[in-house]
């Protein structure tokens, strides 16, 4: 793994290198055409926006990334199997936890991004957690944790932004030249016209060329790095199976990610600016074929290490070769294949059950409101209602909202479910005050507190009060 990095920090610093003689020569060449004899300004210019731009991508990139994909943050308590299968990889990994973003997409999708591994993060789709099983999402969380562990995630947020400013540098530059009539101020003696012709058409092949030439390095490292997590996360998991049903069931899906771009696009396990159902296999893809890398994973016979996953990419894509760096292949220890998790008995309540659980993390993260009603029902209350009360459909009663700063507070919002004062409806009968519970029989009773805590009364129970024990509540009981 050591040789991995090694080689990932080296293709890092020389993308760094290009990327600086690249916006040089577009300055340089930019300041001649519309600045006669000012080009060393120009180029000063240029390496002071690469310097810039290079410090903005390693020590900020990933909060750019983060704004970009409309990722937020989520805790334990609002993912907890999405929590507990990134603690499994972080510690498979020998990699620490890394924060956990959920980005509100139907389509299914995944990538992580950092500096390094102690500020690493991981980002997953709603869309993903509806549509993948345990295992699936395993082997998508073990591939995110093989870039960490590779320090592929520092190649790609520096890769990614400054990427993305030489093509931002040369479209504005072209679009300029183009609506501007072509070109700047001109020269006056024959020998500066002469000059700034070559500057123009200097600037104007930069312009065109040079995105292509970054993107093309880019793409090309990017579909070994691709190979190379997929290899470590079958380690990871013991269950090479896991990872290629998912990239099978991501593939095949046709929900757009509308939050990615040309820019964001190869941090993703799977490119999300494919054609539906098509894998890219030119020399413009940051991905390597789709069905490849399944076949690959699902060629891995006898065992889950380095040597089985090389043996078996050898052995799709005929090389005689080695992926991985012979001193990595001589140190790999045999890894047994493990069994698939335990399934559901009743996979259809469980399937309902996880969409539904990710239906309430898209909204909490998205800042809705959850308010218990005392008749057991949870409201969800988008953040745009204004009216200070809201009607239960269940039991009529009028539920008082949380104020508007409050309900702003979405990490904050599920605290709220208990503080809701229900009165009955006009036109229907009153419901039992959850302060108040008039027990109307002397076998097992229950009943609902006001922070939806069921509390369970026997037939012994003869005393005049009872404590909740969620919310802590005294609650007095009459016998009617």
């Amino acid at each position: 793994m050591w040789e991995q990095i090694r080689a990932n920090k080296r293709n890092s610093f020389l993308l760094l290198f290009f990327m600086a003689l690249l916006l040089a020569g577009l300055g340089y060449a930019i300041a001649e055409v519309y600045a006669p004899g000012h080009g060393v300004s120009g180029l000063v210019i240029a390496l002071t926006l690469w310097a810039l731009l290079a410090l903005m991508s390693l020590f900020g990139g990933s909060n750019i990334l983060l704004l970009v994909s409309h990722a937020r943050q989520v805790s334990r308590t609002d993912a907890p199997q999405l929590f507990n299968v990134v603690e499994e990889m972080a510690i498979a990994s020998g990699q620490p936890l890394p924060k956990i973003y959920v980005i509100d997409s139907e389509a299914p999708n995944a990538f992580a991004a950092g500096r390094k591994p102690e500020n690493s993060l991981v980002a997953v789709t709603s869309g993903l957690l509806k549509k993948l099983n345990r295992d699936e999402l395993q082997g998508v969380i073990a591939h995110e944790m093989a870039h960490i562990a590779n320090r592929d995630v520092m190649y790609v947020t520096i890769a990614g932004i400054l990427v993305g400013s030489v093509v931002l540098i040369s479209q504005i530059f072209l679009r300029t030249f183009i609506f501007s009539g072509g070109g700047g101020r001109r020269s006056s003696n024959k020998s500066g016209g002469s000059a700034q012709g070559v500057f123009l058409i200097l600037a104007l092949v930069l312009s065109i060329l040079g995105p292509i030439f970054a993107r093309l390095l880019y793409f090309a490292l990017s579909r070994e790095r691709e190979y190379l997590a997929d290899a470590n996360g079958a380690q990871f998991t013991r269950y090479p199976e896991g990872l290629a049903s998912a990239l099978e069931k991501i593939s095949n899906d046709t929900a757009p990610l509308e939050a990615a771009n040309s820019v964001t696009a190869p941090m993703y396990i799977i490119n999300p600016l494919k054609k539906a159902g098509r894998a890219a296999q030119n020399l413009s893809s940051t991905h390597p074929p789709i069905q490849t890398r399944i076949r690959i994973l699902r060629s891995m016979a006898g065992g889950a290490s380095l040597q089985n996953y090389n043996q078996a990419w050898r052995q799709v894509l005929g090389d005689k070769g080695n992926l991985i760096p012979p001193g990595t292949l001589n140190s790999s220890q045999p890894v047994d294949l493990r069994k698939t998790s335990t399934m559901e008995p009743d996979q259809a309540t469980a399937r309902r059950q996880q969409v539904q659980g990710v239906n309430d993390l898209v909204e909490k993260i998205n800042r809705y409101t959850f308010l218990a009603c005392a008749c057991g029902l949870k409201l969800k209350i988008p953040p745009a209602v204004k009216e200070k009360q809201l009607t239960c459909p269940r039991c009529g009663r009028l539920n008082e909202l949380p104020v508007a700063e409050l309900a702003a507070l979405g990490a904050m919002a599920s605290k709220l479910g208990g503080t809701g004062k229900g009165t009955p409806g006009p036109d229907r009968p009153p419901a039992e005050d959850s302060l108040r519970f008039v027990r109307k029989e002397k076998g097992w009773t229950s009943f609902q507190c006001r922070c939806n805590n069921t509390i369970s009364l026997s037939p012994a129970f003869s005393a005049d009060k009872t404590t909740c024990r969620k919310c802590k509540r005294t609650i007095e009981i009459v016998n009617s």
